[in-house]
């Protein structure tokens, strides 16, 4: 049956054949510069209709060559410095001495497109079907394998992956992709010849044919043939680290491994997986495939696997087997599908992560997601403990679609956030093929995908011929899957809005709450075991079903959650009566996955502290699982050691989304926080606020705008035994700030206006902050702040300058700073500094130190030696009734972490030497930051 539908698709819609051009590389490496010394021979066969005037390459190496190239500002993008301050001899290029056609007659050529595409300029237009040979003649400096893994290591290593020139792909039109460290070359397939001379004592990998390989007394020469394949990839290393397996359907070369797994076992393992390969996907074309330690990294199994490996919670077989898998299914598809792969990735995806799903169901039916961690007291409990190793898909997933960062399968890879091209979209595209099986049944699919790689491998082919395959394999609809789940960014979110018992049936109202025309799973439980199951579709806003009664005492959408479904939480219904719960009550300690099937509240202990309320052991209470929520409520009751007392916070927040750009979110919350700023003393706050956020539609910019209204309320109680309060003791503001920011690693910009209303004054306030990356790796930071009262009547006050404008540390009166001390005005809390306001480093006479009618500063630093900086201020500072102030200071600066932990070291200011004053030790200012959250936003955008 399958030879006979296979038939029948070579006949109704025929396999493009790849154009076979003929590539001979004759390559020299030398180990002490580091550069491959290359003659290429190319004849390039015109398979098109159209006439070809030029022809483009790919030379992926030059995109190491400066701080301009794609490559280069993807890194920036990623906020990863390393190219852009990386040393001369630690980059790579390629530089071409010629290029001449087979009559020898020189031809053009010039980079374009990211300058890691080559466009030559033929001397004699090319004809549908004919050949052009070219001859270059160029050598290619390898990059350092800091920056990716391409290129040398430190240990006399090298890997060489799209490291001579290729054809770029033309069908109509030439796709020209730059290199941008996302493994996805677009090029043209060839027969291809390499003979390769490189240094004495290295052993040699790679996914040709190695046709030879003979020791000379200086080098070692190899020649490698691969028919039909787009490049050569080569790994050289010191020592003999991989192994052959010759299994019954595959001959694998690989160094993949797992301490403590030996290599009889490895070998078991290997025929496991090739065996699973083969029935699932056929006959490998080609006679060996290269399976990496070196691509596995490239394309890691993300998630709890990536604990240190001493308390990794997997069996070694499981974890070799899964490393083994996923990377040799990548290979495969790369080396035989011939998608787009910056366009179409998602189809290489969908069958790789669907396929390793299945291995699991067959293999490893029980493997739990954390492993044997699930069954540790203390962990066992956790839901996320008893969730499937599988069950990760769809959570990993939907953490981009509830933070409103999902993106299409069909945009484009270099238009992904780097969590979505690495894992989001890749599990969503498996998870959407392990779905439609679950709704169409798994024997369609699996034969779907079988026939669409034997049919199409070695073929130019798109993934509309995979939805031509899999269409005529079921009678279902599921145009929905293409056209919605695949080309757009729609959530699948359905709820039971009621149900209507009958005598002998059940009447379900079900509400399509996002409007996906996707079928939905309805599951009759009856003292928590499945009694029945049903599929319905075609649910466009609001739709009533009947199903026969069955004794179910619950109706539950999704309840095996095989759907990826934006709320699951809403999905129950209960048929005990009004007063029945759907769902149960759970407490959990600490953060927990989400359970669809309790309502969960999580508490966790909290360990605060300043210098007045001392340690403040708590208790938080809040909603937030590890996906995100609309709704959050937070409370951290605590008790303040030292007063005595309770302290802590309390709020509610909401959030809505509007759409991916444009006004994207609207932010509504509810706080409340009480502690100390003094012995004794105590300060509340009550703060409802509203924000607004902006963004563009490209989800990789930076950009971003913020409009926020805030109306801080806040109450003071000072001991009887201290001074009266020098100020009112309580007080509120009304607050709007306008944010505008483009935070980017090579050229950050941000600036706000900040509107405050009091009883007793009104001011505004603006900043500009500005820092460059320049290409000699000079870096300039500039900011400028100007505040100004419209209105003042806080002169009168005991105390003038708690509301003033302050020089160098602000008085905090919206409790918006994490200061250690906020009333101390000598020890170390008193010199820790926020950059803010007038963002003054010197303690200067206290005649300058605040402006209660309008101040103006100008705060610059540039670096001198890595982390090692010059700062310098620079302002006017004036008080009603007073003339303005000329004020300035200079120091050095220790940028260890920007915004996160710096010293400043003052040298000259108004006060004169400072370097030479007694107490010098009491000048140096510092910035911390202990939030974790804060801290772990170092991470987070690097990767959304």
């Amino acid at each position: 049956m399958q030879g006979l539908l296979r038939t029948l698709l070579f006949f109704v819609g025929g396999a493009i054949s790849i154009a076979q051009h003929t590539n001979i590389i004759t390559a020299k490496l030398d180990g002490e510069t580091k550069e491959i010394s290359i003659q290429q021979e190319f004849i390039y066969k015109n398979q098109s209709d159209d006439v070809l005037e030029t022809i483009y390459f790919n030379d992926w190496s030059h995109a190491y060559s400066n701080k301009n190239t794609g490559l280069a500002k993807r890194f920036a993008q990623e906020f990863r410095k390393s190219l852009h301050l990386a040393k001369d001899d630690e980059r790579g290029y390629t530089k071409i001495v010629s290029a001449v056609d087979n009559a020898y007659r020189g031809l053009r050529w010039e980079r374009a497109s990211g300058q890691d595409i080559i466009k030559v300029q033929l001397n004699k237009s090319l004809s549908p079907g004919e050949e052009q040979k070219i001859f270059f003649t160029y050598t290619v400096k390898l990059p350092s394998n800091k920056f990716t893994p391409f290129g040398y290591g430190p240990r006399g290593e090298y890997y060489l992956k799209d490291w001579y020139l290729t054809p770029a792909v033309y069908d109509g039109k030439w796709h020209l992709y730059s290199n941008k460290n996302l493994e996805d070359l677009y090029t043209d397939v060839t027969n291809t010849t390499v003979n390769l001379s490189y240094p004495i004592g290295l052993f040699l990998a790679s996914n040709f044919r190695v046709l030879g390989n003979s020791p000379f007394s200086s080098n070692q020469q190899a020649q490698l043939n691969g028919e039909r394949q787009k490049n050569c990839e080569i790994i050289l290393s010191p020592q003999k680290r991989f192994d052959t397996h010759v299994t019954e359907h595959l001959t694998v070369v690989t160094d993949i491994e797992t301490s403590k797994y030996g290599k009889v076992s490895q070998g078991i393992s290997i025929n496991k997986v090739t065996n699973f390969i083969f029935k699932t996907l056929g006959t490998y074309p080609h006679t060996k495939l290269l399976v990496s330690e070196i691509d596995y990294e490239k394309n890691k199994l993300y998630g709890i696997n990536q604990l240190p490996s001493f308390i990794r919670p997997y069996e070694e077989q499981f974890q070799f087997e899964m490393k083994f898998l996923k990377t040799a299914l990548i290979n495969i598809l790369e080396e035989t599908m011939y998608l787009d792969p910056r366009k179409e990735q998602w189809l290489s995806d969908a069958i790789a992560n669907y396929l390793m799903i299945s291995f699991v169901e067959e293999h490893y039916p029980d493997q739990k997601l954390l492993g044997k961690l699930s069954k540790v007291w203390g962990i066992r409990s956790f839901h996320l403990a008893k969730m499937d190793f599988n069950e990760q898909y769809p959570m990993l997933y939907m953490l981009m679609v509830r933070r409103n960062l999902d993106q299409s399968l069909l945009t484009s890879n270099d238009s992904l956030i780097k969590f979505n091209q690495k894992i989001a979209n890749k599990y969503k595209a498996g998870l959407g093929l392990s779905y439609l099986a679950n709704y169409i049944g798994k024997e369609n699919v699996d034969n779907s995908i079988k026939s669409f790689y034997q049919h199409y491998q070695l073929s130019q082919v798109k993934s509309i011929d995979f939805k031509s395959i899999l269409k005529r394999s079921t009678k279902e609809d599921i145009n929905w899957f293409f056209d919605d789940y695949i080309a757009t960014d729609k959530r699948i979110d359905y709820k039971i809005k009621k149900v209507v018992k009958t005598d002998d049936s059940l009447k379900v109202t079900l509400k399509n709450k996002t409007g996906i025309d996707a079928p939905i799973s309805l599951f009759g439980l009856r003292n928590d075991s499945i009694v029945s199951k049903y599929w319905f579709s075609d649910v466009g806003t609001i739709k009533t079903f009947s199903i026969p009664k069955n004794n179910e005492d619950k109706l539950v959408l999704n309840y095996d959650q095989k759907i990826p479904e934006f709320n699951q939480r809403d999905n129950w219904k209960s048929l005990k009566g009004f007063l029945s719960s759907n769902k149960k009550l759970k407490l959990t300690f600490f953060k927990d996955a989400e359970d669809p099937y309790y309502n969960q509240i999580f508490y966790v202990p909290v360990l605060g502290f300043n210098i007045y309320d001392g340690w403040t052991p708590g208790m938080r209470i809040y909603n937030k699982t590890l996906l995100e929520r609309p709704f959050v409520y937070d409370f951290a009751p605590s008790y303040a050691v030292k007063e005595k007392a309770l302290v802590g916070y309390g709020k509610f927040t909401y959030r809505k989304y509007h759409g991916k750009s444009g006004l994207y979110v609207s932010n509504y919350s509810f706080r409340g926080s009480t502690a100390h700023f003094q012995e004794n003393s105590r300060y509340s706050t009550v703060t409802p606020s509203v924000s607004f956020a902006w963004r563009p539609p490209d989800l990789l910019s930076n950009k971003r705008q913020v409009l926020n209204f805030r109306y801080v309320n806040v109450f003071r109680n000072k001991d009887e035994s201290l001074e009266d309060f020098e100020t009112p003791p309580d007080y509120s503001v009304l607050n709007l700030r306008y944010i505008n920011s483009k935070n980017d690693i090579i050229d950050y910009s941000t600036w706000f206006v900040d509107a405050q209303h009091a009883s007793d004054f009104t001011k505004l306030a603006f900043e500009w902050e500005y820092r460059k990356l320049f290409d000699n790796n000079r870096q300039f930071n500039l900011r400028f702040f100007a505040g100004k009262f419209l209105r003042n009547k806080t002169t009168n006050y005991a105390d003038p300058n708690f509301f003033s404008f302050a020089l160098d540390r602000p008085t905090d009166y919206l409790f918006d700073y994490s200061y250690l001390g906020r009333s101390e005005e000598s020890g170390l809390s008193s010199q820790q500094i926020v950059i803010a306001e007038g963002g003054f480093k010197s303690f200067l006479d206290e005649r300058y130190r605040f402006a209660n009618d309008w101040i103006t500063t100008v705060n610059t630093s540039t670096n001198i030696w890595r982390w090692i900086e010059l700062y310098g201020d620079i302002g006017f500072v004036k008080n009603k009734g007073q003339s303005e102030k000329f004020v300035y200071d200079s120091g050095i600066r220790l940028n260890l972490l920007t915004d996160y932990f710096e010293l400043y070291l003052p040298v000259y200011s108004n006060n004169g030497w400072e370097v030479s004053q007694p107490d010098y030790g009491t000048k140096i200012r510092f910035v911390v930051t202990l939030s974790p959250k804060t801290l772990i936003g170092l991470f987070n955008r690097k990767w959304f």
